[in-house]
C-alpha cells in the first residue's frame, strides 16, 4: 500500500504563530501606536521624534525576537521531530481552521502546513492506487457518494451530534448500499483551483476504484458544496469522465449567491483602512484567504449545473418559518435561504427544476447532522 506523508508537525504549527505574532499582533500595536501618536503631534504641534523612536525600538526588538524564533522552529521542525499536528483531534481542527482562513498563504510559504486534497478514512489519507482503494474499501460497491465540508471544516464535522442521532449520513447511507467517501480539503484556496483538484481527485478514484463505478452522488456542506459546482465546470478530456456518473448533487447550506458576513468583513477591511489608526486592523482582515474572499458572492452563473444530475437544495433558518422576516434576514446565521437556493431577488434561478428542503429551527451546523436530512437523503438516494 502506498505510503502517506506523517504531515506537519507541532513545531511548524507553532512557527507559524510566532510569524503570525509578529505580522498581525506586534506590527498591528506599532501602526496604531504610531498613527496615534502622529495624530496627538499634529492637533498639539508637539514633537514626537523621541517617542517615536523608542517605540520603533521596541517594536523592533519584538518583531525581530518572534521572526528568529520562527525560523529557529523552522530548522528543527524540517528534521522531522515532534510530535505530528494530526495526530489528535485537536491537531486536526487547528489545521483545518489554518488552512480555512489563510490557505492559500500557506501553499505559498508553508507548503508543509497545506492541507492537500484527499480520500480521508480514520482520520488519515487514503492512495488512490488500485490496492490502496481496495484495502480500504472491501466492501466497495458501484454507487459513491462524496461528502466535501465547509470553511475551515474537515471530515469529522460530519460526525457532528452522531451520540444524539446515533448515525450519520454517511452511516445512513453505507446501510442503502452506497459507499461513502469522505473528502478533505484546503478551503483557504479559490473555488476554481479547488474545483479542479476535486476533479482530479474524483477521476483517481473512479478510474482505480475496485468495482465498476454505476452511480456517483455528491454531498456538500456550505463552501463544499460550490467547490463541487466549481469541479463539476472543470474541463479534463479524459474518454470517460466521471460527471457523467453523477445522479445528485446534495447542498447542505452553501452560498451559492454568496454569504452576508464574508460581504461584511470585505468591507469592515476597506472601511478600518480609510484611518491610519485602524488601517491594521483592517489589514488583519485582509489576511483571510481566497476562499473566504470567494464567500462574498458565491460563484458566478457561468457554472452550469452538471447536465445528468438531480439537484437539492437544502436550507436552513434559526426560525420555524423561512418567511418569517428574521429567518429571511439572517438565515442559519451563515447563509441566507435564497442564496441556498440559488435564487436571487429578481427571481432568476441558477438550479431550475430543483427541489428543496427547509429546515426550521435550526443554524449552520445543524444541516451536518440532521433528522430531516436524513430523511430525504433516503428519498433521494433511494
Amino acid at each position: 500500500m502506498t505510503q502517506v506523508a506523517a504531515g506537519p508537525s507541532l513545531l511548524d504549527a507553532v512557527s507559524l504563530l510566532a510569524e503570525v505574532a509578529d505580522e498581525i499582533v506586534v506590527k498591528t500595536a506599532r501602526d496604531t501606536h504610531l498613527a496615534a501618536l502622529d495624530r496627538v503631534a499634529s492637533v498639539t504641534r508637539g514633537r514626537n521624534a523621541l517617542h517615536r523612536g523608542i517605540a520603533g525600538a521596541v517594536y523592533g526588538g519584538l518583531g525581530l525576537g518572534l521572526r528568529s524564533a520562527s525560523l529557529g522552529l523552522d530548522k528543527v521542525a524540517a528534521t522531522g521531530v515532534g510530535p505530528r499536528l494530526e495526530d489528535g483531534v485537536r491537531g486536526r481542527f487547528v489545521s483545518s481552521a489554518v488552512n480555512g482562513l489563510i490557505g492559500d498563504r500557506l501553499l505559498r510559504e508553508r507548503p508543509q502546513l497545506a492541507i492537500p486534497m484527499a480520500v480521508r478514512l480514520h482520520g488519515a489519507d487514503v492512495g488512490l492506487e488500485p490496492d490502496d482503494l481496495a484495502a480500504a474499501y472491501p466492501e466497495a460497491t458501484g454507487r459513491l457518494v462524496l461528502f466535501l465540508h465547509g470553511l475551515c471544516e474537515n471530515e469529522s464535522y460530519f460526525r457532528r451530534g452522531r451520540e444524539r442521532m446515533g448515525t450519520t449520513y454517511a452511516e445512513m447511507l453505507a446501510g442503502l448500499g452506497w459507499t461513502p467517501l469522505m473528502l478533505r480539503a484546503n478551503t483557504g484556496l479559490p473555488l476554481r483551483e479547488n474545483g479542479a483538484a476535486l476533479t482530479a481527485l474524483v477521476q483517481r478514484v473512479v478510474d482505480a476504484w475496485p468495482v465498476p463505478v454505476s452511480r456517483i452522488a455528491l454531498v456538500g456542506h456550505s463552501l463544499g458544496g460550490l467547490v463541487i459546482r466549481a469541479a463539476g465546470a472543470v474541463a479534463d478530456g479524459v474518454e470517460d469522465p466521471w460527471r457523467d456518473r453523477v445522479s445528485d448533487v446534495i447542498t447542505l447550506g452553501t452560498p451559492h449567491l454568496g454569504a452576508p458576513i464574508a460581504w461584511g468583513i470585505g468591507h469592515g477591511s476597506r472601511g478600518l483602512g480609510r484611518l491610519p489608526e485602524t488601517a491594521a486592523f483592517g489589514r488583519i482582515l485582509d489576511w483571510r484567504s481566497q476562499g473566504v474572499h470567494d464567500l462574498v458572492a458565491g460563484l458566478a452563473e457561468d457554472v452550469p449545473p452538471l447536465p445528468h444530475a438531480r439537484y437539492r437544495l437544502v436550507a436552513a433558518t434559526l426560525t420555524a418559518s423561512q418567511r418569517h422576516p428574521v429567518g429571511d434576514l439572517v438565515g442559519d446565521l451563515l447563509v441566507r435561504p435564497r442564496s441556498a437556493y440559488g435564487r436571487d431577488r429578481r427571481g432568476r434561478e441558477l438550479f431550475p427544476g430543483a427541489e428543496v428542503l427547509h429546515v426550521g429551527r435550526s443554524d449552520h451546523f445543524d444541516l451536518l447532522n440532521h433528522p430531516e436530512v436524513h430523511a430525504a437523503m433516503r428519498r433521494w438516494l433511494a
